[in-house]
């Protein structure tokens, strides 16, 4: 079996890659800590590492993943068998409207072809909170090709101010913008 992109980027032991990736997480943390949250969806969860990272800092009772590819959820559930991660499509989310708490989509709206349509699935199964993250364009492309020398397939290349004009959501408020290099990563929450 080879393992996917995503799962190779957090187990690396590149300095480089793991201070970003710890930066991201740290900044997720900041986010969500002191959130009263009981349910958690992390929507195109690949392999689990976000949503572990959620569960080990008790962020959240209940921690659910989907996500598309059957190899990373193969990975995820080899990885982390205490997580509940099947396979999904975010277009058609499986869950009733208000179903989570925290609803989390990291590094997936860049690759789809109608990012609007998966926003509104995401929105309908959030009850309270939703947190995305996509690759702060040009800067995520430009340090990904000259360090690995490669195309990573974005449809959607947004830098953060077009990032924050593709979200507007009218019942919901941003709560926070934030930069952790090379992410734009926004936390809003539901306003009724």
């Amino acid at each position: 079996m080879t393992s996917t992109s995503n799962y190779q980027k957090h187990i690396s032991k590149n300095p480089l890659k793991r201070f970003f990736i710890n930066n991201f997480f740290k900044t997720l943390l900041s986010q969500t800590q002191n959130l009263k949250i009981d349910t958690v969806l992390d929507v195109g969860c690949g392999e689990g590492f976000t949503l572990n990272k959620l569960k080990e800092n008790k962020i959240g009772k209940t921690h659910e993943g989907i996500d598309y590819s059957k190899e990373a959820i193969t990975l995820g559930k080899k990885a982390y068998p205490s997580l509940h991660i099947v396979q999904g499509n975010i277009y058609d989310l499986k869950y009733k409207d208000n179903s989570f708490d925290l609803v989390i989509c990291s590094e997936v709206l860049e690759h789809l072809e109608n990012p609007q349509k998966a926003l509104r699935e995401l929105t309908r199964v959030s009850r309270r909170y939703i947190l995305l993250s996509v690759p702060n364009e040009p800067w995520f492309y430009l340090f990904n090709y000259t360090q690995w020398g490669k195309d990573i397939g974005h449809i959607n290349k947004w830098s953060k101010n077009k990032f924050v004009k593709f979200i507007k959501l009218k019942s919901y408020k941003v709560i926070s913008v934030k930069t952790p290099f090379p992410w734009t990563m926004i936390f809003f929450r539901k306003m009724n």
